[in-house]
Parts: structure tokens; sequence; C-alpha cells
């Protein structure tokens, strides 16, 4: 169906179900679909669509964003990094006399301090950040979740995984993918807790998740936010 709104084209195919409310959803190609009770009148769906276009505008430019991909970074003053779910602007410290090139955080910008200005030195000491504080903020949230765990992990790596956010073997040694350090703290509690629960439980079996679920039930909402974000975590 197509319906104009606001001068914009909704285009939406409509599905009925056994269900008590109006739903929803953006497939995979950005076609919008209403999951709707069964007789449901189409000027009820319209109403629904045009109450929720503003939301439905911003997934679909989000959807849009990640199908192009991330922008190729220029390591330039005021270009926005993620930390810990927020987008912060970098500043460029260029002084030759600087003693130990490093990146600064100060609530509201990256600082970088460089002897010269060298985009691959710029690249170099932030993927170095990240690494040291996904390790610290990873450490420091595994021993907040300890007591709830008999087992303790027998070492905790950060690694540069292209595949996975977290990893726990046999011998319950963790490993941490560096980019989690620009997620929000919420979600990498759940990497720190889905990975903690694989000392209990190795595989993805009911009692795995049960057990995630019993130390955050809302960790699919973080489970979205890795699946929807992913793709911008990048240096």
């Amino acid at each position: 169906m197509i319906h104009t709104y606001l001068g914009e084209t909704i285009r939406f195919d409509i599905k009925y179900k056994n269900r008590s409310s109006i739903g929803l959803a953006i497939d995979g190609y950005g076609n919008i679909i209403v999951l709707a009770p069964k007789k449901t009148s189409d000027e009820r769906v319209i109403q629904v669509l045009e109450v929720n276009w503003d939301q439905i505008q911003t997934k679909l430019n989000e959807m849009q964003k990640r199908m192009n991909g991330p922008l190729e970074k220029v390591y330039e003053n005021n270009e926005s990094f993620l930390y810990l779910g927020n987008t912060y602007p970098i500043q460029i410290v260029q002084d030759i006399t600087i003693m130990k090139e490093r990146v600064e955080f100060d609530e509201e910008t990256l600082f970088i301090y460089v002897q010269h200005h060298d985009k691959e030195k710029i690249k170099q000491l932030l993927r170095r950040y990240y690494y040291q504080r996904s390790k610290a903020l990873v450490e420091e949230r595994v021993s907040f979740y300890q007591s709830n765990f008999k087992t303790k992990p027998r070492s905790i790596r950060i690694t540069d995984s292209k595949t996975n956010w977290g990893t726990c073997d046999s011998n319950f040694q963790l490993t941490f993918n560096w980019r989690l350090a620009m997620a929000p703290l919420e979600v990498i509690d759940y990497v720190v807790v889905h990975e903690m629960c694989h000392m209990v439980h190795l595989n993805h079996d009911r009692s795995f998740w049960r057990l995630v679920g019993k130390l955050m039930p809302d960790y699919k909402e973080k489970e979205n936010w890795l699946a929807m974000s992913s793709w911008k975590m990048t240096v």
C-alpha cells in the first residue's frame, strides 16, 4: 500500500495476524511491514504509521547508513569517535616537545597529543587507547559480577577479533574485543555476563540463556544495540 504524509510517500505491506495490537517492523531491505490484528481497518493502520513516522524514518536512515558502511576516517580536529556509547570530537594537540604521545579524555573531547600530525600515528594511538580502556572496563565489570559465579576466569585478554565480541574457552580464559570501549557500559556488562555464563555452560543451550536472563533480564536490548551499531564501531 501507499500513503502520502507530510509530503513523504510511505510504502508499506500489511500482514494480518492473531494478535491484539498493531506492530511495526522493517525488514532487511528497508521495507515497512505492519503487523495488524485481523479485521483492522486501513484507517487505523495509517493512523499508527503517522504517529510513529518520525521513529520509522530514524530507523530507515540508520539502516541506510549501515548499508553504506562507515565513512573513512580522516583524523582531523572535530571528527567524531564513539566512546562508551556516545560520540565525541577529537582535538589534535601537536607539539614537538611532547614526550609521551597519547590520548586523553576529559568527558567532552578526546585529546590526542602528538609530536607531528601523522594520520597513521593518530590511528595507532586511538586503537591503543581503546585497547587500554577496554581492558580496564572489562576487568572492572568481571570483578563486579564475580559474586554470581563460583568459578573465576583464568585470564582476561583483549583481542582484535573480526567476528566475536567475546569468547570463553574450556579453560575459562576470557577474551574480549577492543572495540567494546565504544559501546555503552550496560552493553559491555552484557558481553561480560555472556562470557562469564559460559564458565557454567559452555554452549548456548537453554540453561545458558536462563542464566544470562537471570543476571540480565533485558539482555536482548543489549544484543540489539550491538547488532544495530557495530558498523560504526571503528577507528
